[in-house]
């Protein structure tokens, strides 16, 4: 089995510090290569060369940054100390969410790794999450937590998803991961009408979306609820499923809200979310 490239972004909080107690639960069962990123959040005009030197164009005061990126290299530095040489580590400039994907994007990771705080309320509707921002721009998956989970025992993996119309999905990672662990895998997908009417086709369309997915070990499951993110936390309550994913097609706004993000932001169960492209 090839090794999963993995990438932590850090701000050096106690956030990230769970994202790397998360990868190491994985890394039990699947072989890993393991990137911190530190993004440093100053304006275009400011670039750093290979060697680490600060050029401005003048605006800003050189050794202002200059301390930023020694501060920022003496904590990258502990946490080779803390976590061994095989975790590997980045500094570049830049806006956070920019500098991540790009980054991700052109080092091939796998899989993104982030802690969150969550967003309730007028924060959310602003601003959301870093998290939030990156899984709905990212074409990696991205998983989220919100707190440490090292003792997490994974052996049931939740799949959110509208099988309305059975089609194939990325969904090799989630096969990596299932297999790996033996997990028993769960279809969801959330109703609002008579389950009853919808139940046949439901069981049907599942089947026919595992097939084409190569997927064999699952449970399909039909909830009725107000909507998504109250559907999964419900059935999460019934059946306490140790990881969640769910797909994102990256377009929510101001007026138009994704129950993934909304997820992300305010369930404490580690999240994976995936594009979809349709």
């Amino acid at each position: 089995m090839k090794k999963l490239k993995v990438l932590i972004p850090t701000d050096f909080s106690v956030q990230a510090e769970y994202s790397y107690l998360m990868v190491k639960r994985l890394e039990e069962k699947l072989p890993m290569e393991v990137h911190f990123l530190h993004i440093m959040n100053v304006p275009d005009t400011v670039s750093m060369d290979e060697k680490g030197n600060i050029q401005t164009c003048g605006e800003i005061d050189v050794r202002y940054v200059e301390r930023q990126r020694d501060i920022a290299m003496r904590q990258m530095n502990s946490l080779t100390s803390q976590y061994g040489e095989e975790v590997t580590t980045h500094i570049r400039l830049g806006k956070t969410t920019d500098g991540i994907l790009e980054f991700s994007e052109k080092a091939n990771v796998d899989l993104i790794v982030m802690g969150t705080k969550g967003a309730w309320g007028m924060k959310e509707k602003l601003s959301g999450t870093e998290t939030q921002m990156i899984a709905r721009k990212s074409r990696i998956p991205v998983l989220s937590l919100m707190c440490d989970r090292s003792d997490l025992q994974i052996e049931n993996v939740l799949l959110v998803h509208d099988f309305h119309k059975p089609e194939v999905l990325d969904l090799e990672l989630l096969k990596i991961v299932t297999e790996a662990f033996g997990c028993k895998l769960h279809f969801l997908q959330i109703a609002t009408g008579n389950l009853e009417i919808q139940r046949e086709e439901f069981e049907f369309n599942a089947k026919n979306f595992a097939a084409m997915n190569g997927i064999t070990n699952y449970e399909s499951h039909l909830l009725k609820d107000t909507d998504v993110e109250n559907g999964v936390i419900h059935f999460n309550q019934m059946m306490n499923m140790d990881i969640i994913w769910i797909g994102t097609h990256g377009k929510p706004g101001l007026l138009h809200q994704s129950a993934t993000e909304n997820l992300i932001n305010h369930l404490f169960k580690p999240i994976i979310s995936f594009h979809i492209n349709s």
